[in-house]
């Protein structure tokens, strides 16, 4: 009588123990559902979208009403306010990018909080045994925080356009995505909070703690640049020179219509500081990362 054996199925693929055999498309997605899962979160984006937003309508309700009141005063008046109807106008082609001072507040501190917190926890480790090799984790999770700082600064600068535009028109400001400009601003409303996210993951990793984390992330784009421009730049000449590469203030020349005026960096100049400023952080936090325990 003979017998027969069922075939042995044949053994699944198993990662290699150096994390070879996971692509970075896995990595990128389990960082991407970290993220999205999480309902304080979530609730956090969702807050800073409707803030933007508001902040752009209220600004341009504000220039709406110096329109007005413009209108009505004497030119003497209007020369002791220190403005024109021209620059009120040129102004306003700001409406939809002016909430990104908010927005990068709430992007830094996500930023920060999303990588230092995994330190903090320890979570950190779970991350590293399933990526040994290290620097994919930390690129995807870079490259997932860029991605929703981008689309929520452009998309909150689209929705500010549509909402301040009624508000603008009842003073004859209203304007076109096509003029001069505009829509570069739209969208580097975005990119500017992309760079914003990557420098303060950067400062979060070299760091590996939230609170010291998100207080120097603030310091840098915030604090610092006050402190340069109110109280030493009369020092020395090359202070106001050199103030103009820091981060917040290139990142500003982004988003200015018009952005060509004389001594200060132009749009692309300022993205290019911007950007330079987010890889060396990048490349700084992912070596130190590299080389340190967990």
């Amino acid at each position: 009588m003979s017998i027969q054996t069922a075939p042995t199925p044949a053994p699944a693929p198993a990662r290699s123990r150096d994390g070879s055999g996971l692509s970075f498309a896995r990595i990128l997605r389990s960082e991407w559902i970290k993220v999205t899962t999480v309902p304080s979160t979530v609730i956090l984006l969702a807050i800073t979208l409707v803030v933007m937003v508001g902040l752009s309508a209220l600004y341009a309700w504000q220039l709406a009403v110096s329109v007005d009141f413009m209108a009505d005063a004497s030119p003497e008046m209007q020369a002791q306010m220190g403005g024109s109807m021209d620059m009120l106008r040129e102004q306003a082609l700001m409406a939809p990018a002016s909430g990104y001072i908010f927005g990068q507040l709430l992007i830094a501190s996500l930023a920060v909080v999303l990588i230092a917190s995994e330190w903090g926890t320890g979570m950190i480790r779970s991350t590293m045994v399933a990526v040994p090799a290290r620097i994919p984790a930390l690129l995807a999770k870079n490259l997932v925080i860029a991605l929703i700082a981008f689309v929520l600064g452009a998309g909150a600068a689209f929705i500010s356009y549509f909402i301040a535009q009624p508000i603008l028109a009842a003073e004859s400001m209203e304007f076109a995505l096509t003029d001069d400009g505009v829509l570069r601003s739209v969208l580097n409303t975005g990119t500017y909070l992309a760079f914003i996210a990557v420098i303060s993951m950067g400062i979060g990793t070299l760091l590996r703690n939230t609170a010291g984390g998100v207080v120097t992330a603030i310091g840098l784009f915030f604090v610092f640049p006050v402190i340069i421009v109110n109280l030493i730049q009369g020092l020395a000449d090359w202070i106001p020179d050199a103030a103009r590469f820091l981060p917040t203030n290139a990142g500003d020349r982004m988003l200015l219509i018009p952005a060509d005026e004389a001594g200060q960096l132009t749009a692309l100049e300022g993205g290019l500081v911007m950007a330079a400023w987010a890889v060396a952080l990048l490349i700084i936090s992912l070596f130190v990362a590299k080389r340190s325990d967990v």
